[in-house]
């Protein structure tokens, strides 16, 4: 009989023990389960607006909404009639200048030759007018000669720095002309994505007016908000573990790193948590998130664990 109540005993501990095994394990799976992030936020993008450098007819406009486009892609181009036009007739206008500089050198040249002969005469005049050989009038003659060569001489040179002086101008008016006409054609200036178009091929458009706008979506920024209490946990570089949802049950997780944290506080923003948690102050904090692998999407929540 004692056998029997020992048995029935040793039954119930081990009903107990085995109840408690398992009560911990759920236990810990519902907290590995509901794992509470530290805090909440969307993720948004640099986004960049693209506007036309030029005024003209669009040709052609090769992007969609959504595609990916590499940095310094052609993804637009502008009529380029008219600064074509302007341009041809700067280099026309250059190599006029450089034909007449060449021909004032030659007369340059044939100038410096003549004031040769010129002095040879003036030092043989000079000589015999020392010798009193020659009449003050012969000698004042060939002497005037000379300074009128060398008058000459001075303005073909003067003319001739006028000439690369204007040489110089057109030349700075060729590049402008040339830096028109590259701005005609419209390039991505980073690698990206094309969020939305505002102008297609064949309108006319002003210079400024925006035609696309793009967003860098390798990286996204998510931005969080954090009470005060939580600001002694958070600096600037500081790497961080960031969630966001894979599936009902799931989430991803990579690193992100802190880039920016508000130096003012503000009421929670709506999309944060409850009513009663939206009139307490926060602090924004901007945490920079890789995303090579396209996952991660514009307006997307995500979580913070510090």
């Amino acid at each position: 009989m004692i056998s029997w109540y020992k048995t029935i005993c040793n039954i119930q501990w081990l009903g107990y023990i085995i109840g408690g095994f398992g009560i911990a394990v759920i236990l810990s799976g519902c907290v590995g389960n509901n794992e509470r992030a530290d805090a909440y936020g969307n993720f948004e993008a640099e986004e960049v607006v693209i506007s036309s450098e030029a005024a003209g007819k669009i040709q052609w406009f090769d992007v969609k909404e959504g595609d990916l486009v590499e940095e310094e892609k052609v993804i637009a181009l502008i009529d380029t009639t008219f600064p074509r036009i302007e341009l041809d007739q700067l280099l026309a206008s250059k190599s006029s200048a450089e034909a007449r500089l060449v021909q004032l050198q030659k007369s340059v040249e044939v100038q410096k030759e003549r004031l040769k002969v010129i002095q040879k005469e003036v030092n043989r005049v000079t000589k015999m007018f020392q010798e009193k050989a020659l009449s003050a009038q012969k000698y004042d003659e060939v002497t005037g000669q000379f300074k009128i060569a060398q008058k000459e001489l001075e303005q073909m040179q003067s003319q001739a720095l006028a000439i690369r002086a204007e040489e110089r101008v057109v030349e700075a008016k060729i590049n402008a002309a040339k830096e028109k006409l590259a701005r005609c054609k419209m390039v991505a200036p980073f690698s990206g994505t094309v969020l939305q178009k505002y102008a297609e091929a064949g309108e006319v458009i002003t210079f400024g007016k925006p035609v696309l706008k793009m967003a860098n979506t390798n990286e996204l920024i998510l931005r969080a908000y954090i009470s005060g209490s939580q600001l002694d946990d958070v600096q600037l570089g500081q790497e961080i573990e960031i969630g966001f949802d894979k599936d009902k049950n799931n989430d991803h997780r990579r690193k992100g790193v802190i880039s920016w944290v508000s130096s003012s506080a503000e009421f929670t923003p709506k999309i944060i948590q409850t009513k009663e948690e939206r009139v307490d102050l926060v602090y924004a904090i901007k945490i920079r998130v890789p995303n090579s692998d396209g996952k991660i999407k514009i307006g997307m929540p995500g979580e913070v664990f510090f």
